[in-house]
């Protein structure tokens, strides 16, 4: 039998945790036309977002009550914030299951749950470049308005971390079906669709039926795009802002509370040299 790993001290687990960041960030540029293609890619989908909600408005002022500033602005930052936020790192977690490399990561010191949360962000961090230059090109085709307010603007910086621990956490939990099947592309994909759809990112909530509106609201994936979003062109927050983003930390004890609850029984399914 193995020694037990040893214990690390809370400044070297900062380190390791660093370190794991940088390394997934790092390997997301091993491949250089695979980063500009981002690139390249998430200008165009800022440009063409751009082109056509303004032609959907086609000069009105306002579609089912939502200003075309208002429109134009959210679907423009959905792009950023879906770039950032929905990185699908979990691929990361299968590929080290089919090699079982996943055994290191239970032995080492450092939990491998951190770590992979870890290797996550650091897939986020990697795709700020293509994120700033359709930032700056949103910016040039004064397609992004200032926030609806400053308490807006503040507001939404807060539901935006909240709905990237929220997009961590859900990726990091369907991530943790490889330990129950090898073969979950079918799976990743139809998650994919799903919460690309229901976080409003492609469609916000304004413009769906009053009943899946009502249901899209209530689920996690709204709480990543949807939310953050929609607070950043309310001119008018208030007690309702207040509600989303408790509504947000709410999902996060929630998914933080089924998240441990799928690894524990994951990690059962673990065999390490034959026990």
């Amino acid at each position: 039998m193995s020694a037990p790993a040893q214990r690390l001290s809370a400044p070297q687990v900062r380190v390791a945790l660093r370190a794991s960041v940088g390394h997934a960030a790092r390997s997301q540029f091993a491949f250089r036309a695979s980063t500009w293609t981002g690139i390249v890619a998430c200008v165009l989908q800022v440009i063409l977002v751009h082109l056509v909600w303004t032609a959907v408005y086609g000069g009105r002022p306002d579609v089912a009550g939502v200003a075309q500033v208002d429109a134009v602005t959210y679907a423009v930052l959905g792009v950023l914030t879906t770039t950032l936020f929905q990185p699908f790192m979990f691929d990361s977690l299968l590929g080290r299951l089919r090699t079982g490399a996943i055994a290191f990561d239970v032995m080492r010191p450092v939990s491998a749950v951190p770590v992979a949360l870890a290797r996550q962000l650091g897939g986020t961090i990697a795709q700020l470049p293509a994120a700033v230059a359709a930032l700056v090109v949103g910016l040039a085709l004064g397609a992004i308005a200032l926030p609806g307010s400053w308490v807006s603007g503040l507001a939404c910086l807060l539901s935006l971390v909240l709905g990237f621990a929220i997009a961590l956490i859900v990726n990091f939990t369907v991530g943790l079906v490889g330990f129950w099947t090898l073969e979950t592309g079918g799976a990743f994909l139809i998650y994919r669709m799903l919460a690309q759809f229901s976080s409003g990112a492609l469609i916000p909530l304004w413009f769906m039926p009053d009943w899946l509106t009502g249901i899209l609201t209530l689920l996690p994936f709204s709480a990543q795009v949807f939310v953050p979003l929609s607070i950043y062109v309310d001119r008018d927050p208030g007690w309702h802002t207040v509600q989303a983003i408790g509504l947000q930390a709410l999902w996060i004890a929630i998914l933080l509370a089924l998240a441990a609850l799928v690894w524990r029984r994951a990690i059962r399914r673990l065999v390490i040299f034959g026990g």
